[in-house]
């Protein structure tokens, strides 16, 4: 008997898009089977590499979203498309669905949700309408260290000793890829919508224990951030920005922030006071790309950090090497002793995010990490800039279903 596998196609063909390519090569219950951008010849090419890459066949390209979910093999959609088209994508995907001309049964989106809580709300209640399953793409839950330590003390560590109550998670780089990430407008701030979302997710995940949905396990009691616009508003590094990424803002004018640091307060489900801090820079000077988590309990502890590799290489002064991204994300040198980062969609938690959404919704199963905790994540992030804003703690309950961050106008002024 043929065994059965879920027809997915993936909408968005740029940086992220061709992560999730390379990362399907160990995923089981899914092939590739469509690829939808806005231009007809990146979904072309990226279509090329899934069938290279044995993770699809007959793979096909659409520059069109209603044609990509009409096509019959399609039964998931993974939306990884740039934020200020999310609402638009979804409610193209839900009205084919609603009108009955798609037989979608499953929806997963890229982090963040939306630019705005309003927005990932919106999103949340199309989908909930037209009867999708969904999952909110949050890679850092998958990455192995992080799980394998996360499940050991729980077991060894909370069970004994009570529940952990600090996590600290970092997520650090040069700067974003493509131009629009530095627009605020466009991405719905800056740093701290882009990768913060990442940091309070996986701070709230270490916190929660195994199995259960952080939003139910974690209450939030205040926030308080800070953000800055530290390297890329200088006025070199702005020149250096508009030379790199034709049409991203100037950042002398019109800056998004390259650092932000936020604490999240939480009373767990036994009632105790937890914090969870988050750190994210675009300003970092390192190798490259650096995530790093801790968690501490009365008796316990661990930590990780990505650029503490089991490889490394070096290149002496002697050898000219040209500008790559072949040792780690957001490569920042070629030479002295560099970390090798092997199987990056695996370190960083692609790939087992996409076999446990493929898996789940092969099933017809909901998975844990759903589109309510993205809107949950939106909240936090809001929060954070009306702290950074008013230079307050921001306690909850609090209305921020309307609220648009001033880096997210245009008009933040550090």
């Amino acid at each position: 008997m043929q065994r059965k596998v879920l027809g997915v196609g993936l909408i968005g063909a740029g940086f992220i898009g061709q992560f999730h390519v390379r990362s399907w090569t160990r995923v089981r219950d899914a092939d590739i089977v469509a690829i939808g951008s806005r231009t007809l010849a990146s979904a072309q090419a990226l279509a090329e590499e899934a069938e290279t890459l044995g993770v699809g066949t007959g793979v096909t390209a659409y520059d069109d979203v209603a044609s990509l979910v009409r096509d019959e093999r399609v039964e998931a959609v993974w939306v990884l498309t740039p934020n200020d088209t999310r609402v638009e994508v979804v409610r193209a995907i839900c009205d084919e669905v609603r009108a009955g001309r798609s037989s979608l049964r499953a929806i997963a989106i890229e982090k963040p949700l939306a630019r705005t809580l309003g927005e990932a709300k919106q999103v949340l209640a199309m989908i909930e309408e037209a009867g999708l399953l969904h999952g909110y793409l949050e890679n850092q839950l998958y990455a192995p260290s992080i799980t394998r330590a996360h499940d050991l003390l729980w077991k060894r560590g909370a069970a004994a000793a009570g529940n952990p109550y600090l996590a600290r998670c970092a997520e650090e780089h040069s700067g974003p890829h493509k131009a629009w990430f530095w627009d605020g407008v466009k991405q719905g701030g800056g740093v701290l919508n882009d990768m913060m979302c990442h940091s309070v997710e996986a701070g709230r995940y270490l916190l929660t224990p195994p199995g259960v949905d952080p939003s139910t396990w974690l209450t939030p009691v205040s926030v308080s951030a800070s953000i800055q616009s530290l390297k890329w508003s200088r006025p070199r590094y702005a020149e250096e920005l508009l030379s790199a990424y034709p049409g991203a803002p100037d950042y002398r004018s019109r800056p998004s922030e390259d650092y932000a640091r936020a604490n999240f307060e939480f009373v767990n489900g036994d009632g105790e006071t937890v914090i969870a801090e988050g750190t994210t820079s675009w300003s970092f000077v390192g190798a490259g790309l650096r995530l790093s988590f801790e968690l501490l309990g009365p008796e316990y502890s661990m930590s990780a950090d990505t650029l503490d590799t089991e490889a490394k290489v070096f290149f002496s002064r002697a050898l000219t090497q040209s500008e790559g991204e072949d040792l780690v994300e957001k490569q920042n040198a070629e030479q002295g002793l560099m970390p090798l980062v092997s199987d990056e969609a695996l370190a960083y938690g692609y790939t087992d995010e996409n076999t446990r959404l493929a898996t789940c919704f092969l099933r017809g199963e909901q998975p844990v990490e759903t589109l309510a905790n993205g809107v949950a994540v939106v909240e936090l992030l809001m929060a954070a800039y009306l702290s950074a804003q008013t230079g307050r703690t921001v306690t909850f309950p609090v209305d921020l279903d309307d609220f648009v961050p001033d880096v997210a106008r245009g008009t933040w002024k550090p």
